[in-house]
């Protein structure tokens, strides 16, 4: 298993994972919004981020971060690796290498609000819209200050 920079030419499969772990996770999205969603992930948001991906034994992407800044802009497990360590990983490098300090999650993916929270993120504010301007609230947060000093195990 590996963490690496994503190359230019794996975003088709990188945007594959996006949309799979959407699914499986964003209920609260419409058909419409994934749709509108997808070509900007693969043309516009993937080019614009430092991406790295997490690779499995078998040489296949199960996951990948995408990084802007201190930021976490993405971060998305392919469905059959979920619960296996894959996020966690990506977000220690994101944090101990990349310097990740914020995310924004989508107030409705309880999963992914625990699982921030259970890393060590907080809530600091609230948008009432996504970056879309569409009604799905982001909650704003940021790494606590327990958390910044531990390195990942």
């Amino acid at each position: 298993m590996t963490i690496r920079t994503a190359l230019a030419l794996e975003f088709a499969v990188i945007t594959d994972i996006w949309e799979a772990s959407v699914r499986a996770t964003h209920d609260f999205l419409l058909e419409d919004d994934l749709c509108e969603l997808r070509p900007r992930i693969l043309e516009d948001w993937l080019p614009a981020v430092n991406v790295m991906v997490f690779v499995g034994d078998n040489a296949e992407i199960l996951g990948f971060t995408g990084v802007s800044g201190e930021k976490l802009e993405m971060l998305f497990i392919a469905p059959e690796a979920r619960g296996k360590g894959v996020g966690k990983a990506l977000l220690d490098h994101a944090v101990s290498v990349l310097a990740v300090r914020l995310v924004d999650v989508n107030e409705q993916n309880d999963l992914a609000l625990g699982f921030y929270r259970h890393m060590g993120f907080e809530v600091f504010a609230r948008s009432p819209l996504d970056g879309q301007g569409k009604p799905y609230p982001l909650l704003h947060m940021r790494l606590g200050s327990s958390r910044a000093s531990i390195q990942p195990s």
